[in-house]
């Protein structure tokens, strides 16, 4: 694959997800190495001339009153690193690791933190080497960003703290196939990476910022991404097997209420049903309309889509965003002055609070409660389908030989369970805060903590849908020989890859990881593109 020229402006979530699964390589782009060099430059004055300037000159947070020598500059980076690794728990996963990597190479190479290119180009090598630093997931409560976090991964940086080195060669896949875990130092020298000797300002260049938090939330958006087509098209199976109507789709009634995911899920539902013998079958029945479960299935999903819409805006946004502090602001390069010559070292330096995680913890919060909706909704269904006294028919709990068999009796009830364990972390992290740093940093995001338990509602809501999907396969077959639309049948073909029907009492939890797995696949929301 081409490499990606990163230059802190327009790095997309595909790109993203090119270099994390796909070990796309990334190099600094030409142009953007020129303004790195120019901000470096205003650095390298001030601390010439002793000038005060937080983070440079001075120590951090509450002991900011301390001036720093030229002389100590070095030995501060190194004590600024060692400091802050101070996080807890279990490691970010090698795709989250890599994500943030590329996230904050890409803002410091956005030119305004004052750091020498070298430092980017080191973030960029360790990711087409196959060097992966372990973050200890817990310790941030995104105040200066990820403090705890983006200081394990700096550590790597200059031979130090520990990092797993990866076979660059293997094929790209989204499941922990970790390498061997090094030091720090012997996993450059693996890579055949030069360590860093840190400069002034670039530690704490490399550890503000909120590059964890959001490194797992764009991934986490992107899962989600593919948990809503797929709830569009388990929704459109569950609704055709319980002969219900897709009057409540008809295109007119969503222009009547124009928000975009509404129309959008309406679409893909009326695409599922088209040419459904099973619609055809029940057509002059003379019901009218159905649960709010399958009726409401455009707003609901919809409602989600938009929110995902939103999230993804804030992501991309901060992606490409300078998130440290202090920024270096350069003045303008002389009209006509020779490419690649810095004549003068002049510009303002600037202390404010673009590492503060709030934007990114409300979307990641968000992100929760949208997810929690749409497992929730997916339960609903499922129940829909196993209880005798709304399934339209269908054998209770879709079992054969219902008494012997339990059939889908306990799917339902773990459904429940994660769709109720949903609800409790759809709590939002970022309505709390605690003072740290001396009452310095006395209003925090809680961003990281979002994520963390983001991850866990993402997992539910997968478990969720691939309950949904094994059901409403089931309750398919027991409505042949009517058959579902084409694009319903290839998603049921699909399921049935990998798991058979239910035809006596069996141990369904494998059955559930696999239609899981296909889901994380995106193979059962493929069929929206058919």
């Amino acid at each position: 694959m081409n490499p990606i020229h990163i230059n802190g402006n327009d790095l997309t979530l595909e790109e993203l997800r090119e270099v994390v699964y796909a070990r796309r390589p990334v190099l600094l782009d030409t142009e953007a190495r020129e303004l790195v060099e120019r901000a470096r430059a205003v650095v390298d004055d001030l601390v010439a001339n002793d000038r005060l300037a937080y983070a440079i000159t001075t120590g951090v947070g509450m002991l900011s009153e301390v001036r720093i020598s030229a002389e100590q500059n070095r030995e501060l980076q190194v004590n600024l690193l060692r400091s802050h690794a101070v996080g807890v728990g279990e490691p970010l996963s090698e795709a989250e690791t890599r994500a943030m990597i590329l996230l904050r190479a890409n803002s410091l190479a956005k030119g305004f933190s004052g750091v020498r290119p070298e430092v980017i180009n080191t973030l960029c090598e360790m990711l087409n080497r196959g060097v992966h630093p372990v973050i200890p997931s817990q310790g941030s409560v995104g105040a200066s960003g990820d403090l705890a976090p983006l200081a394990h991964l700096a550590l790597v940086l200059i031979g130090e703290g520990e990092a797993f080195v990866s076979d660059t060669a293997r094929a790209p896949g989204r499941h922990e196939r970790r390498g061997k875990k090094l030091t720090g130092a012997k996993a450059l020298a693996a890579a055949q990476i030069k360590p860093l000797v840190l400069e002034a300002k670039e530690a704490i260049s490399l550890i503000n910022g909120t590059q964890a938090m959001l490194a797992v939330g764009t991934l986490s958006l992107l899962s989600a991404e593919t948990l809503a087509d797929t709830a569009d098209v388990l929704g459109a199976m569950s609704l055709d097997a319980l002969k219900g109507t897709d009057a409540a789709f008809d295109e007119r009634l969503h222009t009547a209420r124009p928000h975009p995911g509404q129309i959008k899920v309406a679409a893909n539902l009326r695409k599922m049903l088209e040419g459904s013998a099973l619609r055809e079958s029940h057509r002059d029945c003379g019901k009218v309309q159905d649960a709010y479960s399958l009726r409401c299935i455009p707003q609901v999903h919809g409602a989600v889509r938009d929110t995902l819409a939103f999230c993804r805006q804030v992501f991309e946004t901060e992606m490409n965003s300078a998130v440290d502090n202090p920024l270096v602001f350069p003045q303008p390069k002389q009209v006509g002055a020779p490419r690649g010559i810095i004549a003068e070292a002049q510009g303002d330096i600037v202390s404010g609070g673009n590492f503060h995680g709030e934007p990114v913890a409300f979307a990641l919060d968000y992100l929760a409660i949208v997810l929690s909706a749409l497992a929730g909704i997916s339960e609903r269904r499922i129940e829909r389908l196993v209880n005798p006294a709304l399934n339209e028919g269908l054998p209770p709990f879709l079992a054969a030989g219902a008494g012997l068999n339990s059939g889908f009796m306990m799917p339902q009830v773990t459904a429940a369970a994660l769709a109720s364990e949903n609800k409790g972390l759809a709590h939002p992290a970022s309505v709390d805060s605690i003072t740290t740093s001396g009452n310095k940093e006395d209003y925090v995001s809680m961003g990281m903590g979002g994520a963390i338990k983001l991850k866990k509602v993402i997992a539910n809501t997968r478990n969720v849908l691939a309950i949904e999907a094994i059901a409403a396969a089931q309750a398919l077959d027991f409505r042949a020989p009517l058959k579902t639309g084409k694009r319903g049948q290839q998603a049921y073909v699909a399921i049935r890859s990998v798991t058979a029907p239910v035809t006596h009492d069996r141990v369904l939890s494998g059955d559930f990881a696999k239609v899981a797995e296909l889901i994380e696949s995106g193979k059962i929301a493929e069929v929206l593109k058919s």
